[in-house]
């Protein structure tokens, strides 16, 4: 730099400022020495004197303070204008005297970069990072400090993370220019002492490379009570310090354990989980540990209720929770369902148990309206556990997961006892209560306050005594002066109480007294009055719930926190598909965040979505609905285009062509921005400033034999993508070969398992003549070895390939042939596996309502930009005079609207702007169009189907029927009867009857005479559809009957009918008219002559008696009977006691299924169901009551129906006929249960069975064992199978089948390791059974021991 240089004229404006700016060291000693003279001789003064001189003083310092500030004023005015001009004379650009300088740091360490800058006048300063512009506003508190002192420019960055890693750089700038300086900062991990290449991490990254997570995990769905398993998969087997696998669910390590197995194996680690709960949902992670910390993975396990044993009835609860535990109390809290089964839930119902029994004890006798509830009466030092019950009014939920076991216990005594360990393990425990009769308690308060219950809390006396300590409760009513006892019965053995049933809106004063063996002690002070609390009101929804698209199967959820300081519990979330009407749980655990993503929603579907908050009180009214959203991927940035290729070269200009990205963002691509570099130079330049709509572009203004690279990025509604890499280098060099240049653009389309149509654009330079086909190569995946399909050219750019292997990978490419030879393959294909996706909709060819022959097809999914464009034959759209296009949703209509053979032929549709191929084709056929043609004209001309042409019937008084039957008709039908070209109206003498819900015409002529012969003719019409039925009565020789000689002919005025004498026979009778002297009645049975008939030819009345069971009759006028003998001879209901329960019962000399028998209870009608039992043999009807209960008791009804009669047969099953019955089915069923000794030996490929059965059926089949035993109780028993004491999880080779009160454990496939000790634990409410059966396996060959 060269030397500065200052005229004369500076140096003094630069003194002058020196002035201005610091008063001389010797002046203020001058002053001060005149100021302490001054004060010496005024001590000397009278007090007068002393005033005047310091009046004097004061006059002559100001006179001196004005003279300098008019001096100093006017000095920097000329120093002003002084000062810039120097500085318009000493301005310059800024330049760094020292620049930045590359750092490497450790992790956690702080780094400060600077530099030293010249510039005047002084610049402003920018810092960046990657090129972004460093804003401290946005930036963590105190992660970057930013000084500027004396040109000395400094970034300091604290606590360095490997996101620090970047370029750094500086900008300077000022009037008179800009300069910038750069530099690196690389943060290194450390690893521990070992680090750098002779560390262990370093040799392990040489050995082999890390494996990573080979796909990411899917949400997964459950149920309760079911197994589930989650599965990570990996690239590659896991490296030796990667296999510290952990899990979590939310947030929470999980360890491995009966419920969570933790497995890794053939490169997938898996968390199985034997037996779901709701509070086993939630966010699963899966860490695994690297060289640079670890890799992750978290998706979201949803666990959905049970089926409900009652329909209608809520979900269970969760998150049953122990709080405030005493001696023999304490506070139980839960969370509410998601799921209330469709009506409100009334409340909830909590049962204990004794850990490690199953005995389940109910805890309240009435529904609690919270998820909140005080449980008194334990005993201390005990261990319990608990579950809780939903209740509406439909019915009770399955029981909660039981809540970890928790022990009563005595929270103070550690606060009274003092251990002292002494003499190898020996203690002495030293009380600090002597006293004998106890003090009162202190601190009386209502720790709870809900509106069932207020919980008291006090402090024990201090001291208390030694001996065990109860309390006692009293309450007054706030006004009053009378105290009263609460628990006289019960003494509190703990500092806590809660009471129930206190009136609301009164106040009460609560006071407690000690008492132990010695005494009782004086009542503490009353506490502070008390109110029973108002109900507990549920929170209000949250606000703002707006839906977001995510990807194609999910949806993001958010929503507004609850303000005023709510806390809810958590949130639930349903959703709905628009146009339906049940909503849908989403998650059975609340979750706390306000964001959630709801996965496993149909694509293309619409959706609406609600949340309610959770809390004690319940779950809140649901928040408003989202607006209706359609499940599609959210739109983001295109992926960077690929497979850049010359198409053509002249001198100055390249034809470049490239493949899309391959994702799309979700929309359509408006187009391209494409990037030229020289290679012989440094810089990229743009090529276009308009995006290129399509993918190919010539690029002009070339250098000959230079070489190129040339990039791209792609461009959305979302934004610009990344840019793609460079491409290959070419060289700008003209073609002059006379092969045609390479096709491109292959791709292919309707890929099914062993097919698919490929596509592909011509070349664009020709060469010495013009293209007349395509050679088409394939390879497999991997394989370098290219197969010719076509032995000839294909003069078309598209050809179907088939015969390929499914699931199989392959690539193809395209060569293009002229009349000098093959040219150049095109660049080749993108992977694809010949297999058909799950979803793959074909086109539906068909006709519609309005008989228009159409092809259809629905999309699996599609975006809001995405079109169908469809083709035929693969040229192009068809021609738009004969089709036209219907769109709806996902689905493309396309209609010919003049159909004929020019239609035929092979037409295609693709969807657009999707990431994934959607396609289909369809060919149309002569034999095709034929069909639909005809369907189109049935539908456009429908006919009325006939189903039974006219007929011609005599009815019994010589009336003539005529009568057609076509198929059902609407109530619009309409009839023109037609008789010899005159429609015919309903007459007396011509009743025309029209059934139109069976499709029935029917004319009755009553008199038919030759007036009545010609051409009848039915019109019918019903809508659209039409068609008319004729009948031509004139040749009588056709006739069905003979109208000519009709005479009066006999019928029957009395039908056939029956009745049941005393001495058990069956007396027939009928009665006939129209008798003639030559008139014979003859009586059938099975079409057989029966003798023994009575007929009075005067009253025209028939009698026959018989003895059997039931007569088939047909009389001389072809008329049949059934008739059926009822069982009047049934004894008296009888009792019988079972080994199954009672059965009632009564005797008959025969029954039929005719006879029509109903048995009541109580006056109401029994129904058959699982304990009650109906049934009948030839000689008894019975009804058998399995399980007999006290609610069987009463008086049973059996109603028997004869055909004429009802008799009634009765018993009363009460008092001690009933105890009898039971007492004797007891005796009864012991009888029966004997235990029995079965060995089998079965002699299969490798293993034989040995079983001892205990009251159980034991049968093998081939390679499996069945245990099978009969369950019965009221209500159904819970099951639970056991082996060797631990429950069988059914699944793979164990399965369980119940079949009403049969119960089958079968087991596959079995094996040394299935001998044990099977047992089966049936439980109700009213109590439980257990049975047993020891299994052995022995070897082909082997003799069990015991035969030995």
């Amino acid at each position: 730099e060269e030397e500065e240089t200052f005229s004369l004229s500076e140096l003094s404006i630069a003194a002058a400022l020196a002035l201005t700016s610091e008063i001389p060291q010797d002046h203020k000693l001058r002053r001060e020495a005149a100021i302490l003279e001054l004060e010496q001789r005024g001590q000397k003064r009278v007090r007068f004197g002393n005033e005047m001189e310091k009046l004097e003083k004061e006059v002559i310092r100001n006179c001196r303070l004005l003279r300098v500030r008019a001096d100093r004023k006017a000095l920097r005015r000329k120093v002003r204008k002084d000062k810039d001009y120097i500085e318009l004379r000493s301005g310059r650009p800024p330049m760094f005297w020292i620049p930045l300088r590359v750092h490497a740091v450790w992790e956690r360490m702080e780094v400060t970069l600077a530099c030293t800058v010249l510039a005047s006048p002084p610049p402003q300063v920018t810092w960046y990072k990657n090129g972004a512009p460093i804003d401290l506003r946005l930036a963590p508190a105190g992660k970057y400090k930013i000084k500027n002192k004396f040109g000395m420019l400094t970034l300091q960055i604290s606590r360095c993370s490997m996101e620090d890693s970047a370029e750094y750089s500086v900008e300077i700038k000022n009037q008179y220019g800009e300069a910038y300086s750069f530099a690196t900062v690389l943060v290194r991990k450390y690893y521990g002492k070992e680090s750098g290449f002779d560390s262990e991490i370093y040799r392990r990254s040489l050995i082999a490379r890390e494996a990573d997570f080979a796909f990411s995990m899917k949400p997964l769905f459950s149920r309760e009570k079911e197994p589930f398993t989650l599965s990570c998969y990996f690239s590659s087997d896991l490296l030796e310090h990667q296999r510290d696998i952990a899990w979590f669910r939310d947030g929470e390590l999980l360890q491995n354990s009966e419920c969570h197995k933790l497995k890794y194996q053939d490169r997938e680690a898996s968390l199985t989980v034997s037996c779901a709960h709701k509070e086993d949902e939630g966010f699963y992670t899966i860490r695994v540990p690297s060289l640079d910390g670890f890799k992750e993975q978290t998706t979201y396990v949803f666990v959905r209720d049970a089926a409900a044993e009652t329909p209608g009835a809520p979900g269970s609860p969760l998150n049953v929770k122990c709080h405030d535990v005493n001696k023999d109390c304490l506070i139980l809290s839960w969370v509410a369902p998601s799921d209330n089964g469709g009506s409100p839930i009334l409340g909830y119902f909590i049962e204990r148990c004794v850990a490690g029994s199953e005995e389940w004890v109910p805890c309240n006798d009435r529904p609690v309206k919270t998820c909140r509830y005080p449980v008194l009466g334990l005993t201390e030092g005990q261990t319990y556990q608990f579950q809780v019950k939903a209740v509406n009014k439909a019915g009770i939920s399955h029981p909660s997961k039981t809540s970890a076991p928790v022990t009563t216990y005595d929270p103070s005594k550690e606060k009274r006892v003092t251990v002292i360990p002494y003499d190898e393990g020996r203690k002495i425990e030293i009380f600090k209560d002597d006293l004998e009769v106890p003090l009162p308690p202190t601190n009386v308060h209502a720790s709870e306050v809900r509106e069932d219950y207020v919980a008291l809390a006090w402090d024990e006396p201090d001291p208390r005594g030694r001996e065990p300590l109860n309390y006692y409760v009293e309450k007054s009513i706030v006004g009053s002066n009378s105290w009263q006892m609460v628990n006289l019965d019960t003494p509190v053995n703990s500092p806590r109480f809660a009471l129930f049933d206190l009136v609301k809106g009164k106040s009460y004063c609560f006071r407690v007294r000690s008492v132990n063996k010695y005494g009782i002690s004086e009542p503490s002070l009353p506490s502070e009055p008390i109110t029973a609390g108002a109900k507990l009101a549920t929170l209000p929804p949250p606000s703002q719930v707006l839906a977001f698209r995510d990807t194609k199967t999910s949806v993001v959820l958010q929503w507004d926190k609850l303000k005023d300081g709510l806390e809810p519990l958590g949130y639930y979330i349903y959703c709905r598909e628009t146009g339906t009407e049940g909503w849908q749980t989403v998650n059975n655990k609340p979750v706390t965040c306000n964001e959630f993503t709801v996965p496993g929603l149909q694509p293309g579907k619409e959706y609406v979505f609600c949340v309610k908050s959770v809390s004690e009180a319940g779950l809140s009214e649901s928040s408003p609905e989202t607006d209706p959203i359609v499940v599609r991927p959210a739109i983001a940035r295109p992926s960077t285009p690929r497979g850049f290729v010359l198409l053509s070269c002249g001198k100055s200009e390249m034809t470049i062509g490239w493949k899309p990205p391959k994702r799309q963002g979700g929309t359509k691509l408006l187009g391209y921005f494409l990037d030229q570099h020289d290679t012989s130079e440094l810089d990229w330049h743009e090529v276009n400033i308009q995006p290129i709509p399509q993918r190919v572009y010539t690029v002009g203004n070339l250098k000959e034999g230079h070489l190129y690279e040339f990039r791209a990025c792609a461009v959305n509604m979302a934004g610009v993508g990344e840019v793609s890499e460079p491409s290959d280098a070419f060289k700008c060099e003209e073609w002059t070969m006379p092969e045609p240049g390479p096709p491109y653009d292959v791709k292919f389309t309707e890929v099914r398992d062993s097919s698919l149509m490929l596509h592909w654009q011509a070349p664009l330079y020709t060469g010495a003549g013009p293209v007349t086909g395509y050679y088409v190569d394939v390879c497999e995946e991997g394989s370098e070895e290219w197969k010719q399909i076509n032995k000839q050219p294909v003069a078309t750019t598209h050809m179907k390939v088939s015969d390929l292997e499914t699931g199989k990978c392959f690539i193809f490419r395209v060569r293009a042939l002229n009349k000098a030879g093959i040219g150049p393959p095109s660049l080749p294909s993108d992977p694809v596996v010949a297999k058909t996706k799950p979803g793959t909709n074909e086109i539906e060819l068909g006709v519609d309502e309005e008989g228009l022959i159409y092809m259809a097809f629905e999309a699996p999914e599609k975006n809001d930009s995405s079109e169908f464009i469809w083709s035929k034959d693969y040229e192009g759209p068809p021609d738009a005079d004969r089709v036209r296009t219907e769109e709806k949703g996902n689905k493309s209509k396309l209609i010919l609207t003049n159909p004929s053979e020019k239609d035929l032929g092979v037409y295609s549709v693709e969807v657009t702007d999707v990431d994934e191929d959607i396609s289909a084709s369809c060919t149309l056929t002569k034999e095709d169009l034929d069909k639909l043609l005809k369907r189109s004209h049935e539908i456009r001309n429908p006919l009325i189907k006939l189903i039974s042409g006219w007929n011609v019937d005599v009815l019994e008084k010589g009336e003539v029927r005529l009568w057609l039957e076509v198929e059902k008709l609407s109530p619009n039908a309409e009839l023109h009867l037609i008789f010899n070209e005159k429609e015919l109206q309903s007459t007396p003498t011509h009743k025309i009857n029209f059934v139109k819900g069976k499709g029935l015409v029917e004319l009755i002529i009553q008199n038919f005479c030759d007036d009545d012969k010609g051409m009848y003719t039915a019109q019918l019409q019903d809508g659209k559809a039409k068609n008319q039925f004729t009948l031509v009565l004139l040749d009588e020789r056709k006739w069905k009957f003979s109208i000519k000689y009709r005479l009066p002919c006999p019928y029957f005025i009395e039908n056939l009918r029956w009745k049941v004498t005393e001495s058990c026979e069956v007396l027939l009778t009928c009665k006939a008219t129209n008798l003639r002297k030559d008139t014979s009645f003859q009586w059938f049975f099975n079409k057989k002559a029966r003798t023994g008939g009575v007929f009075d030819p005067q009253t025209g009345i028939g009698t026959l008696s018989c003895k059997i069971a039931w007569i088939f009759l047909d009389v001389l006028l072809n008329f049949s009977f059934s008739i059926i003998l009822p069982a009047l001879s049934a004894s008296p209901l009888k009792i019988q006691p079972t080994e199954e329960g009672i059965k009632i019962y009564t005797d008959v000399k025969y029954y039929t299924d005719y006879m029509k028998t109903t048995w009541y209870h109580k006056e109401k009608q029994v129904e058959s169901r699982d304990r009650l039992k109906a049934g009948s043999t030839m000689n008894q009807i019975w009804l058998h009551i399995l399980n007999p209960t006290d609610a069987d008791k009463g008086k049973y009804v059996l109603e028997l129906f004869d055909g004429n009669d009802t008799h009634k047969l009765s018993t009363d099953l009460s008092g001690q006929a009933f105890e009898d019955a039971l007492a004797e089915k007891w005796t009864v069923l012991e009888s029966h249960l004997l235990k029995t000794l079965i060995f089998i030996f079965l002699n299969l490929t490798s293993v034989n069975f040995f079983a001892q059965l205990h009251v159980c059926n034991l049968s093998v089949l081939q390679q499996t064992l069945c245990l099978t035993c009969c369950v019965s109780g009221d209500p159904y028993p819970e099951i639970t199978w056991f082996k060797n004491e631990k429950v069988i999880v059914f699944k793979d080779r164990y399965k369980m089948d119940v079949k009403g009160t049969v119960v089958t454990i079968t087991i596959e496939k079995v094996c040394n390791e299935d001998t044990g000790k099977y047992s089966i634990y049936v439980k109700n409410k009213y109590g439980s059974e257990t049975g047993q059966v020891t299994i052995s396996v022995y070897k082909h060959g082997e003799i069990p021991h015991k035969f030995s």
